[in-house]
């Protein structure tokens, strides 16, 4: 019955761990967890726990900076009209709508253009540059876009517009010949942290800027916007990443911006706890949606409102269209599985390939992430736009997704993102030979094996251990995401206190105590239910895997285990 693979970390060194517990005050389990994330001795727990703004990497060691920062100066100076170019999505929208405020409290003549995801599709548009030409507009920054935009860049080139492009995406071939690039991760910029968001890098732009004319500080006001990015665009949380999220968080949770906190209240958050996990599972898909339905300028409009009203008007202008966007989901998703058991060998492919000509584009690429959930294969969704089969990849977790695309370049009229994600266009009649070649492609790096879910499990852990300094402690090591995940726990023979029950659709209740111990937790496994048939109150010991959080019941707070997946004792049974 157990669901997963599971795999445990190597053990830290014993002589280490009773080190860096007696230098920290704390549980030897602790500090296996901390040596794991590479925190080793006292001061690089300081670091780690009190993330500081004063340890940021200077913004001109990026390749380009200097020229770029010296072109918006130039701008701001000669009072030239800028444009300020982002992406429908969380990142794309919080970029344009950080470089916005930076410039217009600088006194720039500057707008935002974002394009239509469905009439214009991603990225920097010749369209869309003729319409920027139009309103007298002499430099364009793009945020989080244009490492790819070269034909584009050319064009505005053409047209006497210079381009300064602020984007984290893989960039191809050949560069666009932009003013300025700035990309942590294009060829030869040796930044040293390479995994920054779109916000990120307009972050550095505008500390670059501001560090010049004596405001160095000024662009800190903004990290609200770089936190919302950074977590919702699933960037590791390491690093400078770390420090700026958590920064933006307490932000955030000690003075949201009007729109933020309308979001916030529309999403049904009380302020002040606000988490990264929240803002991946409850505040992004309702900026998204915007994006993926109609006119993510709203969203900009929201982060940039200073009224409250009318930051309450926008965020149930998403909360509606975020709704609407649920329905769609479900029913494309509905389609997306049937697809699946009529088109693909599931024992033959390891990725999953599908086409519907009557799909949304803007919830196939949520879809494709809900296949990689179901399935945990790489999967491509595709739709029909002006004759083109138009989408969305995504990954599983330690696989490249983007250089899988590549090895199919040669099918695709373009494609372009990171590791876990990608967009891509590939004309109709061969969508079945890149469906083809895409598996070729997933077969040279995978195998079957790799297509059963696994659990990395952190540490071993028994109830005793549970306490409240404990919960105190590990809740220090947020914010939590790729590269800093939650930690997740193995407790070995436990026991049910009660018989389980089934809330919601399939949502596993149960209560555990250990060996006896006085020591009891509630626990809740989404998608666990199943289990109930096949474990006995009475006579069944269980290994459980979990992460540990904390609820609110009655103004209270109290321990829970979000269970991941559960074994029984087979020889308990005998």
């Amino acid at each position: 019955m157990q669901k997963t693979r599971w795999r445990i970390k190597n053990i830290p060194d014993e002589k280490s761990v009773l080190a860096l517990a007696d230098s920290l005050n704390i549980s030897n389990s602790l500090a296996a967890l901390l040596i794991q994330r590479g925190v080793t001795n006292f001061f690089e727990a300081k670091s780690y726990f009190r993330p500081s703004l004063d340890l940021l990497h200077d913004p001109y060691l990026m390749d380009g900076m200097a020229i770029a920062s010296a072109r918006v100066l130039k701008a701001l100076t000669d009072n030239e009209k800028i444009c300020v170019y982002g992406d429908y999505d969380v990142d794309g929208t919080c970029s344009a709508a950080l470089m916005y405020l930076f410039l217009k409290e600088l006194g720039a003549d500057v707008f935002t253009y974002i394009p239509n995801r469905i009439t214009e599709g991603y990225g920097i548009s010749k369209m869309s540059i003729d319409i920027i030409k139009e309103k007298n507009t002499s430099l364009i920054i793009s945020v989080d876009c244009g490492i790819t935009a070269v034909e584009e860049i050319v064009y505005g080139n053409e047209l006497g517009i210079d381009t300064v492009v602020c984007d984290h995406h893989q960039a191809k071939d050949v560069l666009p010949p932009a003013f300025a690039i700035l990309d942590p991760i294009k060829p030869g910029c040796n930044y040293p942290f390479k995994h920054l968001s779109g916000a990120g890098v307009a972050f550095k732009l505008a500390r670059a800027v501001g560090a010049r004319i004596g405001k160095k500080s000024l662009p800190l006001k903004y990290l609200d916007l770089v936190a919302l990015a950074g977590a919702a665009d699933i960037v590791p949380l390491v690093d400078e990443n770390r420090t700026l999220v958590r920064e933006g968080l307490d932000l955030i949770n000690a003075n949201p911006r009007p729109g933020i906190l309308a979001l916030l209240k529309s999403a049904k958050i009380e302020p002040g706890n606000l988490s990264a996990g929240q803002i991946v599972f409850t505040i992004a898909p309702r900026i998204n949606a915007v994006g993926r339905l109609g006119d993510a300028n709203r969203a900009v409009e929201l982060f940039t409102t200073t009224d409250p009203k009318r930051a309450m008007e926008l965020a149930s202008v998403l909360e509606g269209e975020n709704t609407a966007r649920r329905r769609i989901d479900e029913k494309t998703f509905g389609e997306a599985l049937k697809l699946v058991e009529d088109e693909h060998d599931l024992a033959a492919d390891l990725g999953i390939v599908l086409h519907n000509n009557d799909w949304h584009p803007g919830v196939i690429g949520i879809v494709a992430s809900r296949l990689v959930e179901r399935y945990h294969r790489p999967s491509v969704m595709l739709t029909t736009i002006d004759g083109v089969a138009k989408g969305s990849a995504r990954s599983i977790p330690g696989f490249n997704i983007y250089e899988a695309l590549q090895a199919c370049e040669h099918l695709l009229l373009q494609f372009g993102g990171h590791e876990a994600a990608a967009g891509l266009a590939v004309e109709i009649d061969k969508i079945d030979i890149f469906k083809t070649e895409f598996n070729i492609a997933l077969k040279k790096s995978m195998t079957q094996k790799d297509v059963i879910p696994e659990i990395s499990i952190d540490a071993k852990l028994v109830f005793s251990e549970i306490t409240p300094k404990f919960f105190r402690i590990l809740n220090q090591f947020s914010p939590f995401g790729p590269g800093n995940s939650k930690p997740v726990f193995l407790s070995e023979g436990v026991s049910l206190v009660y018989q389980p029950r089934i809330v919601g659709t399939n949502h596993l209740i149960a209560t555990f105590k250990q060996n006896g111990g006085d020591k009891v937790f509630d626990s809740i496994g989404f998608n666990l239910g199943d289990f109930i048939e096949f474990i006995d109150k009475d006579r069944d010991l269980l290994d459980i895997v979990y992460t540990l959080e904390i609820i609110t019941k009655d103004g209270k707070q109290f321990p829970q285990l979000r269970l991941k997946d559960i074994r029984i004792h087979e020889n308990n049974r005998n």
